[in-house]
């Protein structure tokens, strides 16, 4: 097992009075930035925007503490989070912003097209627009998340209820 210091930022709860103040502000920034650059994808779309889960943030977070711990990037299992969606991201620590990373899923919308799930992808592969999809779904009314970090890694993960990407579901319609 390595040895590291791991950051994890995952709700705007009590903060470690010891962490430097820009830590503590990230920290306390975090739900609200991550939220606000998801429902700004959404108002593009006119799909009404998500709200803030707290129990979503800490289910995120002990997956993101996961991955880095173990170095392993990929998707929970979804027997463990049934009813919910998760997209994941990872780069370089310190170098994303929480817009940047959530921007990145957003940018799949260059590939994507409104229609009848899994038939949303330009490319054909709905892999190409899946977090893209995701954060557009329709009946997804929640989200929350968290960052986990190693000395060289970020691991962003966020949780969505009700999960999206449902086989025979519409998405990316106008909503009214």
């Amino acid at each position: 097992m390595r040895s590291f210091a791991l950051r994890l930022v995952a709700l705007a709860g009590p903060f470690n009075l010891s962490a430097p103040a820009d830590a503590q502000l990230f920290a306390a920034q975090f739900p609200a930035r991550i939220l606000a650059a998801h429902n700004a994808v959404r108002a593009q779309v006119r799909v009404a925007p998500f709200v803030w889960d707290n129990a979503l943030g800490s289910a995120a977070a002990a997956y993101a503490q996961q991955m880095a711990m173990t170095g392993r990037f990929q998707h929970s299992s979804r027997s463990l989070r049934r009813g919910t969606g998760e997209n994941l991201w990872m780069g370089t620590r310190g170098a994303f912003s929480v817009e940047a990373m959530v921007g990145g899923w957003a940018s799949e919308r260059r590939w994507f097209r409104s229609g009848i799930f899994p038939k949303v992808s330009r490319t054909g592969n709905w892999a190409d627009v899946g977090h893209y999809s995701q954060m557009i779904w329709p009946t997804t009314t929640r989200v929350g998340c968290a960052l986990a970090s190693t000395p060289r890694i970020d691991y962003l993960v966020c949780r969505y209820a009700g999960a999206g990407n449902i086989d025979g579901r519409p998405v990316g319609f106008a909503q009214h």
